[in-house]
């Protein structure tokens, strides 16, 4: 039998891939602020992962091989052409409270905003560190890059949102504490 037909059909296989698309595509979306390229970026995700199954030595390190099949999606979208999405033209919507959802929305831009002022770099790393969990040895696995250059990115990109979010509640531009804080 051939190992793709074996893997593809596996029913853990496809259970693991259907949990990670939500997962994938937040991180798509952290990349790029737009639905659809996310949206293009996940599926081009998934049917790189069904054609190249056999490639996954083992099921343990499934996510971070999706990861890595998903970084390599989004350098070739940046390579084809260079994203013209608005972070501002985001819509979100909440079934709580009219006064509640705009609090959320009011912090939520901002550190998008702050977010998408990071260097891509950096905007990786950070994304896949403090909201996907993975270990500084996988996101280097998955970026491509040495884990020292992961740290240091992380670093860097921490201190940059730190400093601009600080700077925000000084000028009375946040009325509240800002608690960041890592989302599964």
């Amino acid at each position: 039998m051939n190992p793709l037909n074996f893997m593809c059909r596996s029913p853990a296989f496809k259970k693991q891939l259907a949990e990670m698309r939500p997962r994938l595509y937040n991180v798509a979306y952290s990349w790029c602020h737009a639905a659809d390229i996310a949206d293009d970026l996940v599926q081009d995700t998934v049917i790189k992962a069904l054609r190249n199954a056999n490639s996954l030595r083992e099921m343990a390190k499934m996510n971070s091989w999706l990861f890595t099949i998903l970084a390599n999606c989004w350098r070739d979208y940046l390579r084809r052409q260079k994203p013209t999405a608005n972070i501002d033209d985001c819509v979100f919507t909440d079934d709580n409270t009219p006064e509640l959802t705009q609090e959320k929305q009011n912090i939520t831009d901002i550190v998008q905003r702050a977010i998408a002022t990071l260097p891509l770099g950096q905007r990786q790393v950070v994304t896949l560190v403090d909201l996907e969990g993975f270990s500084y040895a996988e996101v280097a696995e998955i970026v491509d890059i040495p884990t020292g250059t992961v740290m240091s990115r992380l670093n860097r990109a921490r201190k940059a949102l730190a400093e601009q979010l600080l700077e925000l509640k000084e000028q009375n531009v946040l009325t509240q504490d800002i608690h960041i804080r890592v989302v599964k």
